[in-house]
């Protein structure tokens, strides 16, 4: 029997809104959310102009919201967010196709550059693996970087290439939204980009 093994992204691809935007909104309300947008929106234009990573401006947003809070309050935060807004922003086609990899005996991961916080509890409740970015804390409080590389981009195919002998499958699937899915849709035996919309 062939041996299946699928990754697909999870922003944009899975879900139809960046969740990182999404927690943000969920953990600190509306009115502190687009305030914070609008203190750090020189950061954002940096961003957006490649003046500095996806990386930087990323840990610069977390430190901003997140940074000093307490990891395990952050943590029951995320779970309830899995349960009270995820399941509306999963696109119902990537959850059919999801189910139906599964079905033909696939292995499937979420390889996502949004921390495993607000994402775990969904892909295990699916028997989904994961790859994603991992928030560093120290003395029990979030400290807005990361422990290692943000899972963006080639670090996706780094990450994916030490935890998965990919000589041993004979189909690959890669499912994709955007130009930071692209190397590890270059792993595939057959790739979709932008597939449930």
């Amino acid at each position: 029997m062939k041996r299946r093994i699928a990754f697909l992204d999870f922003d944009g691809t899975i879900t139809t809104k960046d969740t990182l935007l999404e927690i943000i909104k969920f953990q600190k309300g509306f009115a502190r959310f687009y305030l914070g947008l609008l203190i750090q929106a020189p950061i954002l234009v940096a961003y957006k102009l490649k003046i500095i990573s996806n990386h930087l401006a990323k840990q610069i947003l977390l430190r901003f919201f997140f940074g000093g809070m307490s990891a395990d309050a952050f943590q029951t935060r995320c779970d309830e967010f899995t349960i009270v807004v995820l399941p509306h922003l999963i696109r119902p086609k990537a959850l059919i196709e999801i189910r139906k990899l599964l079905d033909s005996g696939a292995e499937v991961v979420v390889v996502s550059a949004s921390a495993e916080n607000w994402i775990k509890n969904w892909s295990n409740s699916l028997g989904l693996q994961l790859i994603s970015t991992i928030l560093e804390h120290r003395n029990g409080l979030i400290t807005g970087r990361f422990e290692g590389k943000n899972c963006y981009g080639k670090e996706k195919v780094r990450r994916i290439q030490i935890a998965y002998d990919l000589s041993k499958y004979d189909e690959i699937y890669c499912y994709g939204d955007s130009g930071g899915d692209k190397p590890m849709m270059s792993l595939a035996t057959v790739s979709f980009f932008k597939p449930f919309r």
